[in-house]
């Protein structure tokens, strides 16, 4: 992952990007998973046209990884997203441009939510991700989810994909679990920078761990 931070850096049609570590087995823990990586890349351009983009099966414009992916025969499982509602920032940035706190789509729906915690607040925040990650999973209308991060313990984020809005903030605000965890990371300060982004899913591409969770629901 190291060797792509040069030809991300040197793309101009890049705005900003990050090399992203798994949670264990792909979901959100504590201990990392090895074999497992993200990479978040914005840009307000396609490669191509968005049908050309999907059939080249490549939402990058960079060769260079996507060659080396290849070489290397690496499971790949890509997502194209256009970012709708959100609030907060990334090292200082509003990386996805200003956007709207509520829109009017409520189709598939998927979120981003990402976090530098306190380091005096790192106890109180692992202890309770267990049970919540348990409970998005039982959720209604979840789809799938990923636990990533760029710096272990400290600097964390879950991406996670939705039958709907609607199901997302009905887990998100009416499970009462999760919502005593909100009320908890606002009233005891737990994060120095925080950011909450959704997004409408355009396309996919690929695979994680043989399937790919929401093929039948967008282009391919």
């Amino acid at each position: 992952m190291a060797l792509f931070r040069l030809p991300l850096v040197l793309d101009k049609k890049i705005s900003f990007w990050k090399l992203l570590g798994c949670g264990k087995n792909g979901t959100f823990d504590i201990h990392p998973d090895w074999r497992q990586w993200g990479l978040l890349v914005v840009s307000e351009q396609l490669p191509a046209g968005l049908h050309e983009s999907i059939k080249q099966k490549a939402f990058l414009h960079q060769p260079f990884i996507t060659a080396w992916w290849k070489f290397f025969r690496c499971e790949q499982f890509s997502l194209l997203l256009k970012p709708i509602e959100g609030h907060g920032t990334w090292d200082g940035k509003e990386v996805f441009g200003p956007l709207a706190k509520q829109t009017g789509h409520e189709g598939i729906t998927a979120v981003l939510t990402r976090a530098t915690i306190r380091l005096n607040k790192l106890r109180n925040f692992w202890k309770n991700v267990d049970s919540v990650a348990v409970q998005m999973n039982a959720a209604e209308g979840f789809i799938t989810s990923f636990g990533i991060g760029e710096m272990p313990w400290i600097k964390q984020a879950t991406f996670s994909v939705w039958q709907s809005k609607s199901d997302m903030k009905d887990f998100a605000y009416k499970m009462q679990q999760h919502a005593e965890v909100i009320r908890k990371t606002r009233k005891e300060d737990w994060y120095s920078e925080d950011m909450f982004v959704r997004f409408i899913p355009l396309a996919c591409k690929g695979s994680v761990n043989g399937t790919n969770p929401i093929k039948e629901m967008l282009p391919s």
